[in-house]
């Protein structure tokens, strides 16, 4: 019998999965104020109009999917066969009608909402490995979803902001960016604060003793760790001429 609710019971786990179905509610929701013509605008990442953002979603939702069917089946299922086949589906996604690419996104974002739904309570446990090569529990893919709906959101470029994301999801990702930098060691002299916390936020290279200091709020300071730009944020220390140096590469 088909479960009509998720079978998971971990309640962070359940948290995560209600985070990523907001996610996907908000990004439909702001896809939907496009107009079919605007679909062919600039969004915020380079070389990539609407279309693109629209279809690597879509896409993503099919990948994630893959991963649990493998935790559900034992089946190795891997999420793209190769990077190039990732980018040549993004780009042949783009070239799609707009009602198809519409549907593109609302067929695969239901798609992966059953299979979370419906995988068994131990086969979260199930390691399953991502894009990049990492092992993880597919547990991650809640996570993982969640991330790419929200930022998207606002790539997408028609009035979404990071202050639209919600606090939770904004620290997990700040906390995962400069955990990345710290791992390839990128972050040597710099130091990120995040003010208006009940408790301030330090990251980096907390104990350089002439660090660059990049300050502002949590969605502020997620936006420019992102690569999304520098609005509210500011610098200090050595060097330093009010210009906010780019953010290292995350990914």
């Amino acid at each position: 019998m088909v479960a009509r609710h998720d079978q998971a019971t971990d309640p962070r786990l359940q948290e995560q999965l209600l985070q990523a179905r907001r996610g996907t509610a908000f990004f439909a929701r702001k896809l939907n104020e496009l107009t079919d013509a605007e679909l062919d605008g600039d969004s915020l990442l380079p070389d990539w109009t609407r279309r693109h953002i629209v279809a690597h979603v879509g896409y993503n939702a099919r990948a994630i999917a893959r991963l649990v069917e493998w935790a559900a089946t034992g089946v190795e299922t891997p999420m793209y066969p190769s990077p190039e086949a990732r980018n040549h589906e993004i780009n042949f996604g783009a070239t799609l009608s707009p009602i198809a690419l519409r549907n593109l996104f609302d067929h695969s974002a239901v798609h992966l909402s059953v299979e979370w739904r419906d995988l068994p309570d131990p086969a979260w446990q199930h390691e399953v490995r991502t894009a990049q090569g990492r092992a993880v529990p597919v547990s991650e893919t809640a996570w993982m979803r969640t991330r790419e709906v929200w930022i998207h959101a606002v790539d997408l470029n028609n009035g979404a902001t990071f202050n639209d994301i919600p606090a939770p999801v904004l620290e997990r990702l700040l906390r995962d960016i400069t955990g990345a930098w710290k791992t390839r060691g990128t972050d040597t002299g710099l130091i990120v604060e995040v003010s208006g916390q009940p408790q301030t936020m330090t990251f980096g290279d907390t104990g350089a003793a002439h660090a660059t200091v990049i300050a502002g709020s949590l969605p502020a300071i997620t936006e420019w760790a992102a690569g999304r730009g520098a609005n509210g944020v500011t610098v200090e220390g050595p060097g330093a001429n009010g210009a906010v140096p780019a953010a290292p590469k995350w990914i």
